[in-house]
């Protein structure tokens, strides 16, 4: 299993930016899926998941009404729309997959594989 994000780049704060999650293998339709993130000198923290068939999405505090998770189970590839971003949701984003997963989680304890990160970065 292989997971592959892009979409990172340089925003003004208040912008949007799309990121992708590719996944390379078998039945991704049975994982349930995470974004997580990491800023600066700060732990790695929840962003999103999405349930398998994308019916239950949970979303952090810190994004919720400005983020969207969905995904593309024909295409093998999760999305995570950012729109009104503000300088403080300047990170290290990461995709995740849980392979055992039922329900979505923010618990990076149940994630099995992860993707390389992708960054970034709101100018205020």
């Amino acid at each position: 299993v292989q997971l592959q994000a892009s979409g990172g780049g340089l925003v003004q704060a208040g912008g949007s930016l799309g990121l992708s999650c590719a996944y390379s293998g078998r039945t991704f339709s049975s994982y349930v899926m995470g974004w997580f993130r990491q800023a600066p000198e700060k732990e790695r923290e929840f962003v999103a998941t999405i349930s398998r068939n994308g019916g239950a999405i949970d979303y952090a505090d810190s994004v919720k009404g400005r983020f969207t998770i969905t995904r593309d189970n024909a295409k093998n590839t999760v999305y995570l729309q950012m729109n009104s971003l503000k300088p403080e949701d300047t990170a290290v984003y990461y995709c995740a997959a849980d392979r055992y997963g039922v329900t979505p989680t923010a618990d990076e304890n149940d994630y099995d594989y992860w993707g390389q990160g992708t960054l970034v970065t709101v100018s205020s």
